[in-house]
């Protein structure tokens, strides 16, 4: 994603690929810390160390809370019955790598095999263990607000706009929990582990405080997109089959953020309400270039409402 950075700025460009040819550049520049946004593969870790080795004493690692074992039993790919909730940062994680491996992801051709050996666990174990440059790893939530490449909002949001007398959710799916956290707010969070460095050698998980559930989520995204429909769960069987989960909801994915809250004073600049207006006039906006029109079968919706 391009974006605008203020006068002043120096920028290297170039590929991720050609990282290593660029050292002599980074040298000059001689940062205090690195942050690393988009390490995806354990070969971008590799390549990420080599390159800091007597340019920096610590390394900030963007991750994911993907790799938590709850994340695993939510997409059924880590057996056993479902773990205590909300995890903190010493939880276990993934026994299963490559969390994407064996599906079919809707990402360019040139994306694929990236996915498909995508973990950020590889990454998270090269930073942290390196024997001489600290680590610090912050485990993101889902992130909503502008730019919002994934559209977390769409699905509900549409429906809205479309003025759908009401939304339809399976009953078990309403009440399924998922740490969250407003793009700016998550900057924050980046901004801090990155300039304290009371974070060196830590994790900490980033979101917010508390996690709706999607019924929860609904309702908040109507308040701030001004609809009055009707919010509806239902039993499995009498939801359409485009609206029944894929996942397995009786595992929430919730996290506990308290540790980067006492330690480093993380709290939201952005409150929620606040938060969800951004977001929602940013997705009016920008919806997104392709809209699956299976995901929006209003005639099996209004069938069930009838």
């Amino acid at each position: 994603m391009q974006v605008d950075l203020p006068e002043g700025v120096q920028q290297i460009r170039g590929e991720r690929a050609q990282l290593a040819t660029f050292k002599q550049a980074f040298l000059d520049f001689a940062p205090d810390v690195v942050l690393d946004m988009f390490a995806f593969v354990e070969q971008d870790g590799y390549a990420l160390m080599d390159l800091c080795q007597g340019l920096v004493r610590r390394v900030v690692l963007i991750s994911s809370q993907d790799v938590y074992r709850v994340y695993g039993r939510v997409n059924r790919t880590e057996p056993g019955p479902p773990d205590t909730v909300p995890v903190t940062e010493d939880s276990p994680l993934r026994d299963k790598l490559y969390p994407h491996r064996g599906i079919d992801l809707p990402v360019p051709e040139s994306e694929k095999q990236r996915m498909h050996d995508y973990d950020k666990i590889l990454i998270e174990r090269l930073v942290m263990n390196d024997p001489t440059i600290q680590g610090t790893v912050l485990r993101l939530p889902a992130v909503y607000g502008p730019n919002d490449g994934q559209h977390r909002l769409f699905e509900f949001l549409k429906r809205m706009d479309d003025q759908r007398p009401a939304i339809l959710l399976d009953e078990r799916m309403a009440q399924w929990r998922w740490t969250r956290g407003y793009v700016e707010n998550v900057a924050a969070a980046i901004a801090l582990a990155l300039t304290d460095e009371r974070a060196a050698g830590r994790i900490y998980n980033v979101g917010e405080a508390s996690a709706l559930s999607i019924s929860e989520w609904v309702h908040a995204i109507a308040m701030a997109a001004d609809w009055h429909g009707n919010i509806i769960p239902l039993p499995t069987d009498r939801v359409p089959a485009h609206l029944v989960p894929d996942i397995d909801v009786n595992q929430d994915l919730l996290v506990d953020t308290t540790r980067i809250r006492e330690e480093l004073g993380y709290h939201e600049l952005v409150d929620s309400d606040e938060a969800l207006k951004r977001a929602v006039a940013w997705e009016r906006a920008n919806p997104p270039k392709e809209i699956d029109a299976h995901q929006f079968d209003y005639a099996a919706e209004d069938a069930v409402l009838s």
